[in-house]
């Protein structure tokens, strides 16, 4: 694969290389370890800041060019044939250990027997792949000697990788003008009635504690007066790359700052956000066992819903003095933060230790719940939803070497742009640290009223005199009290210094396949009828610009210009050498061409119902799209049928059928050219994204066709054997989803970069982006459906810190032409005991975190080594805490409660479509899991990999709730497997994108009639995807169960009615991962497997 070079101040004129995706901390000599042994280094593969980042050719990992681009300086790419070292976030160095030694043994045919066969999950080779997880980074005093941690001012060390994106919301046409002319008045849009974090009152505390002491040498000391804000920029950045399209504001003082985003983020180091914490579920005692073999579960009621940790209040100093106040003990703050010692004679519920072979009732009621992070209530009411921000351990550790004991991987999951109401704040002053250029936040501490010090670099800035005043109020002097210091997701309409051009319109382009394949499906008359219906509501203003491409062998353009009396196609047969024919006619303002427009959308489904070509020219079509949107920048919209077979990208088929079902490894998850992840590079630099919606029921090499919009941050949607007669629910998907899409908010222009606290620092991303510097993401678009995940680690000891915070900000521009700044800004407690940590995990998150980086290394190695690491990342943490935090062993395969869930779902991990092996997967389909994996955000990630089965045939008001005056059921969560199901019952299962309505051969004939509306079970269609409006107390109640359920995402999901005979009925049982299959382990049989491992 080649890389495409970048110019670079700060860097060897060679051509360094960046990466984008899993990219390691170079600056730490690895040392062997085994098995998820974190405190013996993490990536064993390491990249030198000046040395040229190799890749191998056609590899489908995340690499990016390592040379940043200097302001307006972008290049193409070059095609390097370099080798690449792995970058692999599961490497493994086995010291004293046998190479052909697995922990993994194969699994005998013999269901009473531990063992596996050859074809299951863990079918082992001769030698075996690493399986060892290393999550962060660790050396020896002299590895570290000279290196210099992300508090100094300056960075010399290695280019880090970074990923991430965000979005706006709609505010009053007071914040809707351009921000070009501001005075220096402070309006304020207060947020819905469902705001997050909306401003609480309170009184004004000049003493409020700070959180966390001041490191020394940065800020004042106790002996000095008040510091002073140096004029100008800082006095040195990380990386003073001049971002295009962003600007620095003005500083409090009225200096001038260069006009470079990544200047103005960046401040005087790198800042990276560690992951949120994962929820805590209380214990259950061990009233139900299972069976000694084989394994026939009990059939016994679900169990009560887990709670997440309470809050508990930690002893902050009160009355402090500037950098005065008592410091708290790490043993002090330990026990203060929600007495979770296992020294205390309590253990708190989080801790309690369940024995998974005896307890069958493991899932809570309702869906898993977040953990509470343990901050005094002061603190934590100010915290970020953890729908937006979730990290994988809500108590960090001090030390690097606290985090390896555990096991466990420090991280954040982040859902940035979620569709959210939220404060607007429209300022000329946007007040932020001088020295790391944190936004101000809820967490900072006020000195007294003209001082503040940031709560992540300890500086003592000086409060402006415009922060004085109080919009909500309409106060003066009290600065605790405005909107940036009440909410921690708050977003800001940029003034003028944050641009270097005008905002770009919102401008749209759609690339649409006119082949034979193409209308054959009867996707173009959808695509156009769904185009015609939503014209006057895609995101934009008066400047709205919209184009036209087809593509079969040729390439079609359509001049849509104002004065034309119907439009004019423009074709190109010279797909080599791709040029446009009229420039300026092409993109046409929506407004002023729109009875064209609506013309062209009408006829163009009847123009090639005739059609003969059968080639598809993709890659032309692709690159003619890049050269008309690069004066402007924009979304690209394209609908593909079947695979590129001619001009450049074209593609041959790589999967071979009988292959699906292969036990071991799974070839071509590589792409076959690094085409189309040049010219998503390209694309990135001019602003421009790519959407590829795939339909087709043939092969078509999404391993290479996805990096179109992987490195553009588009999104890849697929529809396997779309046709608008033969697959209804297909369709009906299709429609629901381009809808969202055409309708849905959308930024402009993004860059997003996350900060934290001095001492921790990211060295991982995941997530569709390009890496535009070590820690500055490029967005070209942004959109509310899309999530990341960030890996961390700790570089400095925080024994001195008793909370840590992490800030996300995401600079875009809005479809209405505003310069906008959204900022998230979550705190965590700091703890020095495995007890507290191991306490404070987040097991949704962690699996979260784990699935990302199992896709990576099943792409950059192989499938069985991901699988082996995933595994390995069970038995270590099991293993971890029976050592460690055990005070008492017991016998069995125990867990911690808030991790009891964690052998599950790395058992649904195993089994999902991205994973799973011995049985027959399709590899695009395959290809596009793993796309899901890396780009939902977690809640609809969860659903994917362990839906959630409800019965509803006797829906009760036990339990239920009203929303809008509606009476919802809430039926309890029941386990994945078959045992659960039973003839004479109806059962729906969530699986986030799409929806079973699964109905017994003996199911009463009145619930059939009442919900279903047919006579009898042998009445029920083959292909029903819609409920009945029946006027029946059940058919009330399931159908507001199923649209609540629905509107708990952004996305529609398809509910398929299935009975026995259905093909769907496949589908479902696949999802019954409990169960046994031929070629993987029962839930039961994997628990033996790790309790084996775990005993070694």
């Amino acid at each position: 694969m080649s890389d495409t070079g970048f110019s670079t101040q700060n860097g060897s004129e060679g051509g360094e290389h960046y990466t984008n995706g899993p990219m390691q901390n170079p600056v730490i000599n690895q040392l062997p370890s085994q098995g998820l042994n974190v405190s013996q280094g993490s990536y064993p593969q390491m990249i030198s800041t000046k040395a040229p980042h190799q890749s191998a050719p056609a590899q489908y990992d995340y690499v990016h060019p390592q040379n940043p681009p200097t302001v307006n300086m972008y290049q193409r790419p070059i095609q390097t044939n370099i080798a690449r070292p792995p970058l692999d976030p599961f490497k493994q160095v086995l010291a004293h250990q046998d190479s052909s030694v697995s922990r993994l043994p194969p699994q005998p045919p013999s269901v009473t027997a531990p063992a596996m066969p050859s074809n299951n999950l863990y079918a082992s080779s001769q030698i075996l792949p690493p399986s060892n997880w290393h999550y962060g980074n660790s050396s020896s005093s002299s590895q570290l000697s000279n290196f210099q941690g992300n508090h100094v001012t300056s960075w010399s060390g290695p280019a880090l990788t970074p990923p991430i994106g965000m979005g706006y919301t709609k505010t009053s046409a007071q914040q809707n003008s351009i921000p070009g002319n501001r005075t220096t008045q402070s309006n304020y849009v207060p947020p819905a009635p469902n705001a997050v974090n909306p401003p609480v009152m309170q009184a004004y505390q000049p003493t409020r504690p700070p959180v966390g002491p001041p490191p020394m040498g940065i800020g004042a000391s106790p002996f000095q007066g008040p510091a002073t804000s140096p004029a100008g920029p800082p006095s040195s950045v990380d990386h003073p790359i001049k971002q295009g399209r962003e600007h620095m504001p003005l500083p409090v003082d009225g200096t001038k700052v260069p006009n470079s985003f990544d200047t103005l983020e960046s401040g005087g180091r790198n800042f990276a956000a560690p992951p949120p914490p994962p929820p805590t579920v209380a214990g259950r005692t061990a009233t139900q066992s299972y069976p000694s073999l084989p394994p026939n579960y009990q059939n016994v009621g679900p169990a009560s819903s887990a709670s997440g940790m309470p809050p508990h209040i930690q002893p902050y100093p009160v009355g402090t003095q500037p950098f005065q106040q008592t410091l708290v003990s790490p043993a002090q703050l330990s026990s203060s933060l929600g007495n979770m010692s296992l020294n205390q004679a309590e253990q708190p519920e989080a801790l309690k230790p369940i024995n998974l072979l005896q307890e069958r009732n493991i899932l809570p009621r309702g869906l898993v719940t977040p953990p509470v992070p343990c901050l005094p209530h002061a603190l934590q009411k100010f915290n970020c939803s953890p729908e937006v921000f979730r990290c994988t351990l809500t108590n960090i550790p001090q030390t690097q070497s606290l985090l390896n004991k555990a096991k466990l991987p420090l991280g954040l999951v982040l859902h940035p742009f979620k569709d959210l109401s939220l404060p607007v704040v429209t300022s000329s002053t946007i007040v932020r640290c001088r020295s790391c250029r944190t936004y101000i936040n809820p967490f900072v501490t006020f000195l007294d009223q003209r001082r503040w010090k940031c709560n992540l670099c300890y500086r003592v800035n000086d409060v402006p005199e415009e922060f004085m005043y109080n919009p909500v109020s309409r106060s003066y002097g009290e600065p605790h009290k405005r909107p940036e210091v009440q909410n921690s997701t708050i977003e800001f309409i940029a003034p003028s210094e944050y641009m270097l051009r005008p905002p770009q319109p919102a401008v749209y382009l759609f690339v649409l396949d006119v082949s034979h394949s193409a209308i054959e499906t009867g996707y173009l008359d959808t695509v156009c009828r769904l185009l015609l219906d939503n014209l006057n509501l895609l995101p934009g203003d008066m400047r709205t610009k919209i184009g036209f491409i087809t593509f079969d062998s040729t390439i079609h353009f359509y001049n849509l210009q104002e004065g034309l009396s119907q439009p004019q196609m423009l074709v190109v047969s010279d797909i080599e050498d791709v040029f446009i024919p009229a420039p300026d006619s092409l993109l046409v303002n929506l407004n002023e061409s729109k009875e064209l427009i609506q013309d062209l959308l009408k006829s163009l489904p009847q123009m090639f119902t005739k059609t003969l070509e059968t080639q598809s020219a993709l890659g032309p079509a692709l690159t003619a799209a890049h050269k008309l949107l690069s004066p402007t920048g924009g979304r690209v919209s394209v609908f593909q049928t079947q695979i590129p077979s001619i001009g450049l990208g074209a593609l041959k088929s790589r999967e071979d059928p009988n292959q699906r079902a292969a036990a071991k490894d799974v070839q071509h998850l590589t792409p076959a050219t690094d085409f189309y992840k040049k010219l998503a590079l390209d694309c990135s630099g001019q602003q421009i994204a790519v959407d590829l919606f795939v339909l087709s029921g043939q092969y078509c090499d999404l391993a290479s066709l996805a990096c179109i919009s992987r490195y553009s941050s588009g999104s890849v949607y697929y529809y396997p054997s779309y046709h608008h007669q033969h697959n209804a629910g297909q369709v009906e998907r299709f429609e629901k989803d381009v809808k969202r899409y055409l309708t849905r908010k959308i930024g402009f222009e993004a860059v997003m970069r996350i900060r934290c606290t001095k001492g921790l620092s990211i060295h991982t991303f995941h997530g569709n982006f390009f890496v535009r510097s070590t820690d500055l993401l490029s967005l070209p678009n942004v959109n509310p459906d899309a999530g990341f995940a960030v890996q961390m680690s700790i570089e400095d000891n925080l024994v001195d810190m008793q909370v840590v915070s992490f800030q996300a900000a995401l600079l875009y521009t809005s479809s209405k032409g505003e310069r906008r700044i959204r900022v998230h800004t979550m705190c965590l407690p700091v703890v020095n005991s495995l007890a507290d940590i191991f306490a404070g995990a987040d097991v949704q998150a962690i699996t979260g975190l784990l699935a990302s980086m199992a896709v990576d290394r099943s792409v950059s190695s192989s499938l069985s080594d991901a699988r082996d690491a995933l595994v390995n990342a069970v038995i270590d943490s099991l293993s971890a805490y029976r050592t460690s935090v055990l005070s008492l062993q017991q016998p069995g395969l125990l867990a911690p409660a808030c991790m009891r869930l964690f052998p599950l779902y790395v058992l649904a991990l195993l089994k999902q479509k991205a994973f799973r092996t011995g049985t027959s997967t399709r590899l695009d389909d395959r290809v596009f899991a793993m796309c899901q994996l890396k780009y939902q955000p977690l809640v609809y990630f969860m659903l994917m990999i362990h839906p959630a089965l409800y019965r509803v045939d006797n829906l009760t008001d036990e339990g239920s709730i009203n929303v809008n005056d509606k009476v919802i059921p809430q039926p309890p969560i029941l386990q994945l497997s078959v045992e659960k199901l039973s003839r004479d019952g109806a059962f729906l299962m969530d699986a986030g994108s799409v929806m079973f309505l699964w109905v017994g051969g003996s199911c009463a004939p009145n619930f059939i009639n009442q919900v279903l509306g047919v006579s009898d079970y042998t009445a029920i269609p083959q292909n029903m995807t819609q409920l009945p409006e029946l006027d029946t107390a059940e058919s009330v109640k399931l159908r507001s169960f199923v649209s609540w359920l629905r509107e708990q995402r952004p996305f529609f999901p398809v509910l398929h009615v299935i009975r026995n005979e259905s093909p769907l009925k496949t589908n479902f049982m696949q999802n019954m991962i409990e169960d046994r299959t031929e070629s993987a382990f029962s839930y039961y049989e994997f628990l033996l497997h790790l309790q084996q491992q775990v005993s070694k």
